[in-house]
């Protein structure tokens, strides 16, 4: 997995790419929550994930609520095929505004 993380005046933007899965949760759950705390809007492209797990989705999660609780703006953009089913499987995509 590769995170590209931007930080441009308190919005962050992380461009994840390969997987979002169990095997790369801790790596992933360390960038979402940095980014959380050192900007007021965070954006993750999700465009060049071809696979996410539970553990990814959950991680999604998490940051989407630390983001609710913090009053900080929270985005997914380009969601690929992968993760649109996953998040429809789990009846979330409303829950993350897609």
């Amino acid at each position: 997995m590769n995170i590209n993380v931007e930080n441009n005046n308190g919005l962050c933007r992380l461009r994840i790419e390969d997987e979002m899965t169990i095997s790369t949760a801790a790596e992933l759950k360390k960038a979402l929550l940095d980014s959380l705390a050192g900007c007021r809007e965070i954006e993750i492209d999700l465009s060049q994930v071809n696979e996410m797990d539970t553990a990814g989705f959950q991680l999604l999660y998490l940051a989407r609520r630390e983001a609710d609780i913090s009053n900080k703006v929270f985005r997914i953009v380009s969601p690929g095929p992968k993760i649109l089913s996953v998040l429809q499987l789990y009846n979330m995509k409303e829950f993350f505004d897609i």
